[in-house]
This record gives structure tokens, sequence and C-alpha cells, in this order.
């Protein structure tokens, strides 16, 4: 009998002409786990290649249930899904597709930054309910402060965007010395004090969880306006309730939540938050791209060839 070819795990729901492709090289078996997720466990006996979104948590446990697991594919930018730690104890690669979504996320950015100028989604729900909501008065972004907290590629296109309205951009980032646009880099506090909307594009990591909570809310301007695309424990949501209340902070357009879907309905039904379900990354255009990146990940991985987007291994991880 011929050798088996090495087996991809699907476990998130996945563009399906990448997958196609990928069945198609006649280099591995695919298998297409993401409509059953309570079933993903037991389907990773025989897993080489394991491809995940946001959805699938990739846990210690998780690549306990994969012994023969070599590479893990997120389709997206972030890894704070995968425990990164236990992924380069085991020697598995990781990589993800952090250019995919750019384009995705920064337009909606734009959109809820919009929305909230205007003051549209109240507006929106009013009609809707049968009212004619005339009363309130908006905003122009033209001659506005964005502040963006992280500066890498998203923010990077965000600012572009802005350009034609007409409003300054500053920014904060630790590890930007520099900007190629002329963006001012501002230390945080000072950013938050200046800026009519602070907008979020920082990974998550642990020094950065709740980065705007009560204190931070308070440096900021009074009134001004909050948009988070990137994740949800960036902001204490606790906090951010109350920083409302007070109208510390004018409004906030959320598309990640500290937990998701989000269970905290005071914050869902607040009349200056428009919520959105983590769909930054989810059009057509984005979600082709990052399909077509990790099959092309994982054909360079079975070829044998190097990876272009890999997080692990990280120096002094084992080998495999």
């Amino acid at each position: 009998m011929p050798p088996a070819l090495p087996l991809v795990v699907v476990a998130d729901p996945f563009d399906a002409s990448a997958i196609d492709r990928l069945k198609a090289s006649g280099l591995c078996e695919v298998r297409d786990a993401s409509a059953h997720p309570e079933q993903l466990a037991a389907q990773l006996g025989e897993a080489w290649g394991l491809v995940v979104r946001s959805r699938t948590k990739v846990t210690a446990e998780l690549l306990g249930r994969a012994p023969k697991l070599a590479y893990v594919g997120r389709a997206g930018v972030g890894v704070d899904n995968v425990d990164l730690a236990a992924a380069q104890a085991r020697g598995v690669r990781v990589f993800n597709a952090p250019a995919a979504a750019t384009d995705s996320v920064a337009e909606l950015t734009v959109a809820l930054l919009l929305l909230l100028a205007r003051d549209l989604y109240p507006l929106i729900e009013g009609t809707r309910a049968g009212k004619w909501p005339k009363a309130g008065l908006g905003t122009e972004l033209s001659g506005k402060t964005v502040g963006f907290v992280g500066y890498g590629r998203i923010a990077r296109e965000v600012a572009k965007r802005l350009a034609p309205f007409g409003v300054r951009c500053v920014a904060f980032d630790p590890f930007v010395r520099s900007t190629p646009d002329g963006t001012t880099l501002l230390p945080l506090d000072e950013l938050l004090a200046r800026s009519d909307y602070v907008s979020l594009h920082a990974a998550l990591t642990p020094e950065n969880r709740h980065l705007l909570d009560a204190a931070r809310f308070a440096t900021m301007k009074k009134g001004a306006r909050i948009v988070n695309v990137a994740r949800g424990p960036l902001v204490d949501e606790t906090a951010l309730l109350a920083a409302l209340a007070s109208g510390q902070v004018g409004g906030a357009a959320l598309d990640v939540f500290e937990t998701e879907p989000p269970t905290r309905t005071e914050l869902l039904a607040h009349p200056k938050v428009v919520p959105t379900p983590h769909i930054g990354a989810a059009t057509k255009e984005g979600q082709g791209r990052a399909g077509a990146h990790i099959v092309d990940e994982l054909l360079r991985a079975l070829k044998g060839e190097p990876l272009t987007s890999q997080v692990l291994p990280t120096a002094g991880a084992p080998a495999r």
C-alpha cells in the first residue's frame, strides 16, 4: 500500500475555493471538521496540519490530542487563540495570514468612525422604530484628531483612508520608531488627552490587557470616542460603561469584546455603543486572500519549502 498522505484538518469555516485547491494538490488529505466543532478533538489523532480562524482555541489540551501535528495555520492576523508556549514546546510550527484582512478591517474602522461622528446608530434604530429623531446634531470628522493605539499595517491603511476627510492623525506604538507617512508618534497618555477619536489596533498581550481602564479613560479628552477592531480585552468594559455614563467617553464602536459572543447586555444596549459581531475580516475578498495564503503556506510546507509568515518556532524552540 502507498503511504498515507499527511492529513490537514480544517477546524473553522474557511474559504471553499482554498479547500478545493488544497485537495486538488494531491499532496495531502483534507478533512473539513468546521461544521461540528464539538467533534474536532476526535478528528486530530492523525492530523499533520490544522487550520483555524478565531473560533477554535488551540490549547495545550487540544495539542495533546494531536500527537502528529506539525503545523497550525491561523487564517487571520492575531494568534492569541493559539497557546504559543505549548506549540513551541511541542515543536509545532505556527503561521498566520498577516496581510489578508488589512483592507477589510481598515474599511470597517472608517465606517465605525463615521457612525460615531454622526451618531448614526441610534438614529437608524429610532427611524426603524417609527420615530423621526431629527433633534440631535452629529459632528464632522474634518479637523478632528484620530489617535491610533498601535500603528502597524491596518492602522496605517486607516490613516490613508482618513486623509481626504481632513483629520489629524497621531499614534502610539512602542515598537515603531518612525512612521512612513509622517504621522506623529506620541506617548499614550498624551495621545489620549489630544484625540477626539481613539482607534485601537494593538495586539493582545498580557501587558496590555485592559490597556484602556478607568485611569486611562480619565486622561482622555472629555467626550472622546473609541473604536476597537483589535481585541476585546484591550478595553476594561466595566470602566468603559462608567466612562460612558459620566460622559467622559462620548461613544464607542466595538467589533470585539472581552467575552465573545458578548454577554454584557448593558453594554450592547447602550445608546452610545455601536456593537458589531467581530466582522472586521469578514469580507469575501479578505477571506479569499486569507484562504489563498494559508493554502500557499501549507503547500510550501508539504514541499519542504520555507514558510513566509511563520510565527513559531522562535529561537530555542525544538525543531521537527
